[in-house]
């Protein structure tokens, strides 16, 4: 295959030795990572003609501008790399994971004296337990929901004494078991919360087994209101594990995992069963997968799911074999502390019915977000012509720009930026304008600035596209097809002002949006346009108005509270303007200082704790 003269070189010089290869194309994005036992051979063979090679990978090589190499002591760190490189640059010609944003997690804070539940998308060193991941927050919400009903874990963030002379509300309806007030002790409350991680692992019989001691322990004891509350609890976690279907009689901890194809689309269902009990499944979609067999994908997921997983079972069940099954069985082990991790295709029996199952789901997941996907893309196809239509446009708009401002009596105005394209928010694109050169409430002055802002970005890009390195930031590099100012006729007429100022008159269409009956306005036309109430280019015009609005909000109630808690921090002694610039990044509001606890306060150099306690004293 053709090769640049500067891949030639790099060819020439590549070790015979393991590691990883990182494939860049003329702009010096990553666009493909592997690893090879021998880099030399591994990563020659892309350039050597070949019948084995798929369309995917020719285009993949025609784009190499530059390879870049690791070097690595073996096999398994190889692939430790190679998978924290996928991970941070998501190379296109790479399978990996749908969603580049992080799962969400059940977190334990453990290393607290008394630990509360949260959720969160990172994983930390820091004695916490971790749960997950888990494709939906909604879900994980709902699980905690049910968890604090049979748990009932401290949620406030109140200094636990043990001494409060009473408790909150959440402890007069059962959703809080009052450490304030000393109701449970420190040792009763961690074994709570211990019981609590036990039901999340699946290991439910010893924890009922311990309450049922402690009922009656406390039923003989003649202590008659703690029995019955014991009772409730065994109950509540009674029911809920009759819905935990018993699919192994092996009783030991597995995942099954089994895939789906179709339409370019790889989707992998995982069922977790724990103690032969299956507790939970969840599902994954997968990008990059085009022309890819089906081992490979699995290879891949495996790989960057248990990256990110918060436990490793015993045994894993696959559909297929696995190329790489013996490496990545030596990481499982290691990322389960060295104990033993099974890789296994069953071939019959139990196991080969819990993978067919999961295969079926797996299918049914895929084809029930098909028919989603296409309504969807229906829905927005439909949208985009409808605009089109209204607004005497030649093509549907592919990219759509809305701006809006916000501010308070003329205080912490910002400007915000949605971008739309082909009818979907792409919020990696979103920006928002801290407006400099405008005094008091000018909304008028304040969207010229914020669109003068963001077309001279679009002329320094372009300028930009010279240099050697060039990364074009898609933001502004771009023009919209169509530019929406949320306001109607007042601020259609700062749009056109701005376009005839910047020579961009006809490059694009804009229009004002009137905030009452979302009519339309357009330049050199007296009479508003308004589509169908009910038509779907109606709802789009207005999920577009409305991210716009919300997302200028945000970001103003988010610089107003940083300006206010600024003010407040200026009154505290000893508070200079680099500490509180600390605070201030740190936490990000006066809440959060409060919320957090004093030592985290101290770790602001120069603030010692008793400082931090006077801190939080003076903004309560």
């Amino acid at each position: 295959m053709a090769q640049t003269e500067k891949v030639k070189s790099i060819l020439a010089t590549l070790p015979d030795s393991p590691g990883c290869y990182l494939m860049k194309d003329e702009q010096g994005k990553i666009i493909y990572v592997g690893k090879a036992i021998n880099l030399k051979n591994r990563v020659k063979s892309y350039f050597q003609a070949s019948s084995d090679h798929s369309y995917k990978t020719k285009q993949m090589v025609r784009n190499i501008r530059d390879i870049e190499w690791i070097v690595v002591a073996s096999e398994l760190e190889a692939l430790i790399l190679e998978m924290n490189l996928i991970k941070q640059h998501r190379p296109f010609y790479n399978v990996r994971l749908k969603d580049d944003k992080r799962y969400p997690y059940i977190k334990i804070h453990w290393q607290d004296d008394f630990p509360k539940l949260s959720v969160t998308r990172n994983m930390v060193q820091d004695g916490s337990r971790y749960f997950g991941p888990y494709t939906s927050v909604w879900a994980v919400h709902q699980t905690l929901d049910i968890l604090r009903k049979i748990f009932p874990y401290l949620t406030c963030a109140r200094e636990i004494t043990g001494k409060d002379p009473r408790p909150c509300l959440y402890y007069d309806i059962h959703l809080c078991s009052g450490p304030c007030i000393g109701a449970i002790s420190k040792k009763d409350y961690r074994q709570m919360i211990d019981d609590l991680a036990r039901f999340l692992e699946g290991k439910t019989d010893p924890v009922l087994k311990r309450l049922q001691k402690e009922m009656d322990s406390a039923s003989e004891a003649m202590n008659y209101e703690k029995a019955a509350l014991i009772r409730d609890q065994i109950q509540a976690i009674q029911r809920v594990v009759e819905r935990q279907k018993i699919i192994s009689t092996e009783r030991k901890d597995s995942d099954v995992i089994a895939m789906a194809r179709s339409n370019g689309e790889a989707c992998v269902q995982v069922f977790f069963i724990r103690s032969g009990k299956l507790i939970g499944r969840e599902y994954f979609i997968l990008e990059g997968t085009e022309e890819e067999k089906n081992a490979a994908i699995l290879e891949e997921f495996i790989k960057q799911f248990y990256s990110q997983a918060a436990s490793i079972p015993n045994k894993v069940l696959l559909p297929q074999e696995v190329e790489e099954a013996h490496i990545i069985q030596e990481w499982l082990n290691t990322r389960r502390g060295g104990e033993k991790v099974q890789i296994k295709v069953p071939k019959r029996g139990e196991s080969k019915d819990l993978v067919q199952m999961a295969a079926e789901n797996a299918a049914e997941t895929l084809r029930s977000l098909e028919i989603r996907w296409k309504a969807d893309k229906d829905r927005q196809r439909t949208a985009l012509n409808e605009i089109q239509e209204t607004l005497g446009m030649a093509e549907p708009p592919n990219r759509i720009e809305c701006y809006d401002i916000s501010n308070t009596q003329g205080t912490a105005s910002v400007g915000s930026m949605v971008v739309f394209e082909q009818g979907v928010p792409n919020k990696k694109l979103y920006r928002r304008f801290n407006i400099r050169t405008v005094t008091g409430p000018d909304d008028f002055a304040s969207m010229k600035e914020v669109l003068k802002r963001r077309f001279s970005n679009y002329f320094s890009e372009n300028e930009a596209k010279q240099n050697p390195g060039y990364k074009p930031d898609l933001a502004f590099s771009i023009l919209p097809d169509l530019l929406i100012v949320d306001g109607g006729k007042g601020q259609l007429r700062q749009a056109i002002d701005i376009l005839e100022e910047m020579d961009l008159n006809g490059a694009l269409t804009i229009a004002g949006l009137a905030k009452q009956e979302e009519e339309l306005f357009l330049p050199d036309n007296p009479e508003s346009l308004r589509l169908d109430d009910h038509s779907q280019g109606y709802y789009l015009i207005q999920r577009i108005r409305d991210e716009a609005h919300r997302f200028a909000i945000t970001a103003h109630r988010n610089r107003r509270g940083k300006i206010g808690l600024a003010s407040k921090l200026d009154t505290i002694p000893g508070i200079g303007p680099s500490r509180r610039k600390e605070l201030i990044s740190r936490f990000g509001s006066i809440k959060g200082i409060l919320e957090a606890d004093a030592s985290e306060i101290a770790k602001i150099k120069g603030i010692s704790l008793e400082k931090a306690n006077a801190i939080k004293a003076e903004l309560e």
